[in-house]
């Protein structure tokens, strides 16, 4: 019997779990999504928004979630940009590794996973999160220390993405190890210019896409669980990209990579910049 490796979700709930989420898109998100209880809609009087304010009150009616009415000025304590929606939820839905697991096996497409080692910006975070969604992961791995969690600043700054995606508060290099025994292959994100271009990759395989801390990368155990540890390719004076943006640039050139059709017939064929030949 394996091993748990990450977080069991919490098994009930109680009004302190509560969370306030904010904006119009992460809340329509939040309704559409229906993973979390939603206790309650508020919405400023006198609002007006259109097509976007309409499908807010749409997925609530159809969630059967109450719709209060309030002050604006009632909703000041919510922190962010609110654009006058907010809702009272319950706590985030952490999936567990096998539940990722076991969509990897039920698919018949190479899977791809992301890996966030340490990302401790909630704004980086939820950019990741939102190119995540949008190029259809199988599943996102957190560290159970030091980096950011699902807070509603990432809610909204991945633009209620993180409602529709699977992710999983782990022991990154056991995850890793166990995602390795079925047959995914890990590919670490560096600055280093040394480095092989992550173009020498076969992104096409069943990939765990790995993206550091901001300040100092990788941790040595995560590092060291990478088959391979590449670079994006560049030619400008910036010295490197920022996390959010590097990691979402090899989000998208993975997805590209496992497309029908000429673009991905064009991958590179995998090269000799791998680390561990794996029986």
């Amino acid at each position: 019997m394996k091993r748990r490796v990450g977080r069991r979700p919490a098994a009930r709930e109680s009004p302190g779990d509560r969370e306030v989420i904010y904006g119009r898109r992460p809340v329509l998100e939040l309704l559409r999504a229906g993973r979390r209880r939603v206790y309650q809609l508020r919405i400023a009087q006198g609002l007006e928004g259109g097509a976007s304010l309409e499908e807010v009150y749409q997925a609530a009616s159809q969630s059967g979630v109450r719709v209060e009415s309030v002050p604006r000025q009632a909703l000041d304590d919510v922190p962010g940009r609110h654009g006058g929606v907010a809702a009272v939820a319950g706590p985030y839905p952490w999936a567990e590794l096998e539940d990722v697991v076991g969509r990897i096996r039920a698919s018949d497409r190479p899977c791809l996973v992301l890996v966030l080692d340490v990302i401790q910006d909630p704004q980086n975070l939820g950019s990741l999160l939102r190119t995540a969604e949008a190029v259809g992961v199988d599943g996102v791995l957190l560290p159970l220390r030091r980096g950011a969690e699902i807070t509603p600043a990432v809610v909204s700054a991945s633009a209620g993405a993180t409602e529709h995606l699977a992710i999983v508060q782990a022991n990154l290099a056991q995850a890793l190890a166990q995602l390795k025994e079925g047959g995914v292959w890990i590919v670490g994100l560096d600055s280093n210019p040394a480095l092989p271009d992550l173009r020498s990759v076969d992104l096409a395989l069943p990939l765990a896409l790995v993206v550091g801390n901001e300040a100092e990368g990788m941790r040595r155990l995560v590092r060291d669980s990478c088959d391979w540890v590449v670079r994006l390719p560049a030619q400008g004076a910036v010295e490197s990209l920022n996390a959010a943006v590097a990691g979402s640039i090899a989000l998208y050139a993975a997805w590209e990579a496992r497309r029908p059709g000429p673009a991905a017939a064009g991958t590179p064929e995998l090269t000799a910049t791998k680390k561990v030949d794996r029986i």
